[in-house]
């Protein structure tokens, strides 16, 4: 008879490359997200340039520089992204060593 917890711990090789695969494509979908976000604060930035942002009424126009609102969400954003990377290529090295996961070719590591 079959121990049912010594089953649960034991994997087929295909069950851990298909967890390896759904671990990169999240990281994948992460740093496309966070991405994204920059972008999006990239042109908040830029349309508050260009409108002179919630502080203009009238004609009066405030030459405050509109960045400063979203520095400390850009460098988190930054720091987030960076540490993706990391971790998307140390599951790269780890994949180098087993078997090449289709899921990196995405972001080209």
């Amino acid at each position: 008879m079959q121990n049912a917890a010594g089953d649960a711990g034991e994997r087929a090789p295909h069950d851990q490359d298909d967890e390896y695969r759904a671990v990169v494509a999240d990281l994948v979908r992460l740093i496309e997200d966070v991405q994204s976000s920059l972008r999006l604060i990239e042109h908040a930035i830029a349309g508050e340039a260009v409108t002179g942002g919630p502080e203009s009424a009238g004609n009066v126009v405030v030459l405050d520089d509109v960045s400063p609102r979203y520095m400390t969400a850009t460098a988190a954003l930054h720091v987030c992204e960076a540490n993706l990377d990391i971790a998307l290529h140390s599951l790269r090295d780890v994949g180098d060593r087993h078997a090449m996961s289709p899921a990196l070719s995405i972001v080209g590591a």
